[in-house]
Parts: structure tokens; sequence; C-alpha cells
């Protein structure tokens, strides 16, 4: 996951049926993104929130933030964050321009 992170410049890891997973790719899609996707099923979800922390401690070398959710949104490299953070972005104005930096956007 680690490279998978590092590799794109979206990535959005979603759990299967989830609804507010639905609504940030529905989102990133409406920007003209195309986000790497990893769907992810109860099965595996403890597993993938492990590796979460593993990739966030890899960046970051303290953080206050709370423990991953889903969806869990990464941009550039880094954990973004979920559904509020995302949608906060884009009232604001911040989400185009933050992907067009990490060249997820080219208009």
């Amino acid at each position: 996951m680690t490279k998978l992170v590092a590799e794109n410049p979206v990535v959005v890891f979603a759990r299967s049926g989830c609804c507010m997973c639905h609504v940030v790719k529905l989102l990133l899609h409406g920007h003209g993104v195309n986000p790497t996707i990893f769907d992810i099923n109860e099965e595996n979800e403890a597993a993938v929130l492990e590796e979460f922390s593993k990739i966030i401690d890899k960046v970051e070398e303290k953080s206050d933030r709370p423990p991953p959710s889903f969806p869990a949104v990464f941009v550039g490299g880094n954990l973004f964050g979920g559904l509020e953070e995302v949608m906060a972005a884009h009232i604001t104005g911040e989400l185009v321009p933050l992907l067009r930096k990490v060249g997820a956007l080219w208009l």
C-alpha cells in the first residue's frame, strides 16, 4: 500500500458499500480527477487500518491526527483526510489548487 500511495497523486481507500466513500469518489470524479481506488471489505479492514498507521508514521513524525477511517484520501503521498476534509477543501476552494499541485488535474 505504501507504494500505491507514493506512486499515485490521489488514492481513495473506500469501504465497499459505504455511502460516504461513494460521495468522495463522486466529488473527485466531478472535478475531473481519476483517483486510484482501493476497495476494502470487512475481512481486510483491520489490516488496512494498521497499514495506514505505518504509512502516516513514515510521513509525519508526530501527528495529533485521529486514527484514519473510511474513506481515507491520500493526496500527493500524504493522508489528506476523509469526507469531511475533502468537502471542506472543496467548499473553501482549496481542493482544486491542491489537486493541480500534485498532478491530478491539468486544467
